[in-house]
């Protein structure tokens, strides 16, 4: 198999190394000299693996270009693998980026062989959990266990999760509206699931669309759909996942991002059930039932102009707010516990418990990614683990320090309690700047200076 890679960086000869380099390996390589260039190319074919660089014309030294493609690389293709590089030597950029989602990180001037053995690794894991996903698939198709079938269990220990658990006995059965708000990693998407596994509809699709990561025209195109012809690209015409929802449900995850342009668009046929292709005068009808979700606030949103109020309004017959999991420790250890369950099944390791130990580290970490963030940390543990029991070191978390008193905190620590506050507050690093009254890259340095993940 030949492996397709995107490889982004803005200086000429280095593109030209590592594309002749990749190239002699076996390797299709797609380069690209700007973020913008990058994004254009994963939207148009997604790779089996990104590498890209840190730093780019426009701001050659604090690394924050490469975190926001890196993080827009996620957004729009979770399961690509992203290897970061970086001329600097900077361990905290390097931190950071793995921190925001990067599988590994090369500093140059690399050496061709660590290079070409660290991409050879995430191509190999890659591969590997593709296929497991597809196994697991295949599997829960046959218990009956498919998107309209259950799925993975919502654990909910804590009295938080029960009161959720009891809201979506009682909305599930219905057609009504929902949105569910929390931090990002709380498990917004399996509650989506849920409520679409308990519906009437949970025989029919279950469609799901992230409005967070997409341009206007794009999101438009992927809603309604498109007609051979409606702009350059149509070189055939395209269903919108409203068409592919009828009779089911609509998943618009990160819908507070979507923009204010096609809000209206979005309330009409939430209203009316009435949409039209993009290039197309011909209306059309779907029997759809549309849950949302967001991790900002929605409130100050439509203080601010950026969020239609009639369209939250429509959106939100009911909302389900997901605490952040530093507020439900009593989730972790069954939560661990099953990701222990799946991650030692799809790297077949002889690994059947969690040390006391290794359990307290976990209930004691913040977890500022949340529950996919425990998720990432067990399945890293369980790569980690050389024995049958999953250690404390083998987790790569660092004991939680007991909170000081203001009384006791640096000017650091209070800068990076009141970043922290802000961030929690407003749910997105931009909100959070304008409330400090620093600039978009000023609080991205402060994060990565204070070590706080976005």
């Amino acid at each position: 198999m030949s492996f397709r890679i995107l490889l982004a960086d803005d200086q000429p000869d280095v593109r030209e190394s590592l594309r002749l380099l990749l190239k002699s390996e076996g390797f299709k390589v797609d380069a690209v000299a700007s973020p913008t260039a990058a994004l254009a190319a994963l939207e148009a074919a997604p790779p089996d693996l990104a590498l890209i660089d840190m730093n780019y014309a426009k701001d050659t030294t604090s690394g924050q270009e490469g975190l926001d493609l890196l993080e827009r690389i996620r957004a729009l293709e979770p399961t690509v693998p992203v290897v970061v590089m970086t001329a600097w030597g900077s361990v905290e950029l390097a931190v950071e980026a793995m921190k925001r989602g990067a599988r590994d990180f090369v500093l140059k001037p690399w050496e061709n062989a660590r290079l070409l053995a660290t991409l050879g690794t995430q191509l190999e894991l890659a591969s590997a959990l593709d296929r497991s996903r597809r196994l697991e698939a295949e599997n829960a198709l046959l218990r009956g266990e498919g998107e309209g079938g259950g799925g993975a269990p919502l654990v909910a220990r804590s009295k938080a999760m029960q009161q959720v658990v009891q809201l979506l006995e009682r909305l599930g059965p219905s057609d009504a509206g929902v949105l569910i708000t929390g931090e990002n990693g709380t498990g917004k998407s399996l509650v989506a699931k849920c409520l679409h596994a308990a519906s009437r509809r949970a025989k029919q699709p279950l469609i799901t669309l992230n409005a967070g990561g997409l341009s206007e025209g794009v999101l438009e195109s992927e809603l309604f759909g498109h007609v051979k012809g409606a702009f350059t690209d149509a070189r055939e015409s395209r269903a919108g996942r409203f068409e592919l929802a009828h009779g089911g449900t609509l998943f618009l995850d990160e819908i507070g991002n979507a923009p204010l342009s096609l809000q209206a668009k979005l309330l009409r046929v939430l209203e009316t059930g009435e949409f039209e292709r993009v290039g197309s005068s011909r209306t059309q009808t779907a029997d759809v039932r549309v849950i949302a979700a967001t991790n900002i606030d929605l409130e100050a949103e439509i203080a601010a102009g950026r969020f239609r109020q009639d369209l939250r309004y429509r959106l939100n017959t009911f909302e389900i707010h997901l605490l952040p999991l530093r507020e439900r420790r009593e989730d972790i250890a069954p939560l661990a516990s099953l990701f222990l369950g799946r991650h030692v099944q799809r790297y077949r390791k002889a690994v059947s418990g969690i040390s006391g130990a290794a359990l307290r580290l976990l209930e004691q970490h913040p977890w500022p990614g949340n529950v996919r963030e425990l998720d990432h940390a067990v399945e890293r543990a369980v790569l980690m683990a050389s024995g049958s029991t999953l250690g404390a070191t083998d987790l790569l978390l660092s004991p939680s320090a007991a909170r000081p008193s203001l009384d006791d905190l640096g000017i650091e620590d209070m800068e990076a309690l009141l970043i922290r506050k802000a961030l929690a507050r407003h749910g997105s690093a931009t909100q959070a700047a304008e409330a400090l009254g620093l600039s978009r890259s000023a609080i991205y340095r402060r994060m990565q200076k204070l070590g706080i993940s976005g």
